[in-house]
């Protein structure tokens, strides 16, 4: 297992916190959650720092998105490298972070689902424990309605005025009735009051200001950088003079690879959706901004744990595909940031990989809550502290595609919707298996190979790493109910695995 932290003197008011084993009621801390749509973990500063050159530059040398507020949160607290998205699209992800539960056992496999009435969510439980919830933004677990706002349940978020179900639209005005999109808006006419961004921001500071005595969860949730890539003035023409270049991974055959790595059909006016998409970050940080000023000045921001993450992130035109539903880290791993000024220690990087899974029992436990169900996700609270996790922990986490085939309207570059596999991942594998008869098990040595171009898996020198990871997945799938192995290819293709070793 490897954990690398920094050298830090805990001050005695922290320590007292953490040897008391939790919080009083004075000192419970308030929580703000900062959730994109879509967002790809090589675009925040913070994350290029993780990484190699040729890594952290995909597009290029200038390619690159300031982003100071995001930064600030994760060096003045714990950055997880290696966090992954239970399936990487958005119910799924959503529905797991939110719940703590794999996306087969909380009722949202694939998109547009309901999730489960017997989901206990993290704001259910902060509820029961005292906490002012508030949600703003996208939720994409009330099934098809769209825009839907403020429905009917609330799970678990007492204010939800502003959380709407799903849709990607770029204007938002205040009626008597409360908020709507306007669907058919120029995105050009937009501004710092009518931007989604900067929308759901100001709402979200409303609600730290009226219930600044606390202690309150507020869960902002962009629905950008999502695309349709589009965003207001001046951030739409910010990176229009970067001339980005291809990934090298762009430009690789991907003749007998797996079915969700096939690409290359690029459009020649994907360069001009990233800049938009570039901006769409910058107004993301900007908006960060805001919300650590905002504490400052109500002067909570020392006991408000602060969280940055996303659902999935988005190809990017890595390997010739865009937007998600892959295995590939590009779409599956996610930003995962955490900063709490008075009991977290600073400038923290974790290399143990983490689920959106375990999101909901890690915070929690950290909070000091009993939970009042069950999770699959595990508690990595020792982690946020800085401290080591138990010798029998298994650093290994699951992931799995969606599992019909769903008309769509993307290109052929996004496999998203064609692909049926199942993953497991640990700081230095990644082993994935198909549906599909034409695709080989692969394997991706990510320390030697981070780019996920080489398939290990018939290397004899590798023989008995594919043999535990395949004993891994099928404890898993036997464990948590994921049907997903019990398909006959892919069940002999591990029952193999296994007996080879």
């Amino acid at each position: 297992m490897k954990h690398k932290i920094n050298k830090v003197i805990l001050p005695a008011s922290l320590l007292s916190v953490i040897v008391s084993g939790g919080f009083s009621q004075t000192q419970q801390p308030n929580i703000v959650i900062i959730h994109t749509d879509e967002h790809n973990f090589r675009t925040l500063g913070c994350y290029r720092e993780c990484l190699q050159n040729e890594q952290a530059f995909p597009w290029g040398k200038e390619a690159v998105v300031e982003t100071p507020h995001i930064d600030r949160l994760a060096h003045q607290g714990v950055l997880f490298t290696r966090c992954y998205a239970t399936s990487p699209v958005s119910s799924p992800s959503r529905a797991s972070f939110m719940s703590g539960l794999y996306p087969q056992n909380n009722g949202v496999w694939t998109n547009d689902m309901v999730l489960s009435d017997a989901a206990v969510t993290f704001g259910e439980s902060l509820r029961q424990n005292g906490y002012a919830t508030g949600y703003i933004g996208k939720l994409h677990l009330n099934g098809k309605g769209r825009p839907e706002w403020h429905p009917r349940r609330d799970f678990g978020f007492s204010d939800n005025r502003y959380m709407y179900n799903r849709g990607h639209w770029k204007k938002i005005e205040e009626t008597a009735e409360g908020p709507t999109f306007r669907t058919d808006a120029d995105v050009k006419s937009t501004d710092e009051q009518t931007f989604p961004t900067d929308y759901f921001t100001t709402q979200a500071i409303e609600f730290i200001n009226r219930h600044k005595e606390g202690p309150f969860c507020c869960m902002l949730c962009f629905p950008d950088p999502h695309s349709a890539n589009l965003v207001r003035p001046p951030y739409d023409t910010m990176y229009s003079r970067i001339r980005f270049k291809e990934p090298a991974t762009a430009l690789t055959d991907t003749t007998g690879r797996p079915a969700w790595s096939h690409g290359n059909n690029l459009k020649a006016d994907q360069p001009e959706d990233m800049a938009q998409y570039f901006g769409m970050i910058k107004c993301i940080d900007d908006n960060v901004g805001r919300i650590l000023d905002a504490l400052k000045g109500a002067g909570i921001l020392d006991n408000t744990i602060i969280i940055f993450t996303s659902d999935h992130g988005d190809m990017c035109r890595q390997h010739g595909l865009i937007n998600k539903g892959v295995p590939l880290d590009d779409s599956s791993r996610v930003p995962f940031i955490i900063s709490y000024p008075a009991g977290m220690r600073q400038g923290i990087r974790i290399e143990n990989v983490m689920s959106v899974t375990d999101f909901t029992p890690s915070l929690l436990s950290f909070c000091n809550i009993r939970p009042t169900t069950q999770y699959d996700g595990r508690d990595l609270s020792l982690l946020w502290k800085g401290e080591k996790l138990p010798e029998k922990y298994k650093d290994i986490v699951f992931m799995r595609a969606i599992t019909p085939k769903i008309k769509s309207d993307w290109d052929e570059s996004t496999t998203a919707m064609r692909t049926k596999w199942i993953s497991a991942v640990t700081p230095e594998y990644k082993l994935t298996y198909s549906e599909y008869a034409s695709d080989v098990p692969w394997l991706t040595d990510l320390k030697k190979d981070p780019d996920e171009l080489v398939n290990c898996y018939r290397d004899p020198a590798y023989k008995e790493i594919v043999s535990r990871l395949a004993a891994d997945l099928k404890e898993y799938g036997e464990q948590y109910n994921d049907p997903r192995i019990k398909h006959p290819k892919i069940q002999q293709e591990i029952l193999s695995a296994i007996l080879k070793k």
